[in-house]
């Protein structure tokens, strides 16, 4: 899968990229037609320590699942957000099956 990383107001390291792609490549074993995915990532100026936002644009056919998470670091977000994820794509899995 095609997964394009974007850090808002800074600079990702590549360990923090290399993360996200494998994380996002396990998306595929829940549903295999999907397109790409768009990651942004973005820091917050607040004085609270969940100020990191994961925001990740799932790319399927006939359809983009969004999904937004605030944590304290960007890989528990990006872990929160692609569970969240991967239960999304076990119901509409489900629901094509349903329908065939």
């Amino acid at each position: 899968m095609k997964v394009l990383t974007q850090s808002v107001n800074f600079n990702a390291d590549q360990k923090l990229i290399d993360f996200i792609q494998k994380r996002m490549d396990k998306l595929d074993l829940f549903f295999d037609k999907i397109i790409k995915s768009n990651v942004y990532l973005k820091v917050e100026n607040t004085s609270e320590k969940e100020n990191k936002i994961v925001e990740i644009q799932l790319s399927i056919p006939g359809d983009v699942i969004v999904m937004k998470k605030v944590s304290k670091t960007f890989e528990e977000g990006l872990d929160v957000a692609v569970r969240s994820l991967e239960r999304q794509l076990k119901k509409r899995k489900e629901k094509l099956r349903q329908f065939s």
